[in-house]
């Protein structure tokens, strides 16, 4: 499976930012669609996480009430809505996916948050 992220750039505090990542594959033979985001000099680390089908989402503390993952099966598409960003906000932000095949990472988008 190939990901294609898009979506990143600069924003001011406070604004939002919606990335977007398609897969090559239809989303509805993926098990989980993920988002991860790494800054400089730190570990990479889950942001956001959910099955395609059933169950809750999962939302790093940091995150939470700013940012939503979600799919359109349709677009076949999915997305990471971030609101209310903050400078420490910014890092490169990857989409992943878990699929029967394997597991599959997109390159990476700069989010960057200017205070």
């Amino acid at each position: 499976v190939q990901l294609q992220a898009s979506g990143g750039g600069l924003v001011q505090a406070g604004g939002s930012l919606r990335l977007s990542c398609a897969p090559s594959e239809s989303i509805s033979s993926i098990n989980i669609v993920a988002w991860y985001r790494q800054a400089p000099g730190k570990e990479r680390e889950r942001v956001a996480a959910m099955p395609t089908v059933g169950r809750q989402s999962y939302y790093a503390d940091s995150v939470k009430g700013r940012f939503t993952i979600s799919t359109d099966n349709a677009k076949n598409t999915l997305y990471l809505q971030m609101s209310s960003l903050k400078p420490e906000d910014t890092a490169v932000y990857y989409c992943r996916v878990v699929a029967a095949g394997g597991d599959y990472w997109g390159q990476g988008t700069q989010v960057t948050v200017s205070s």
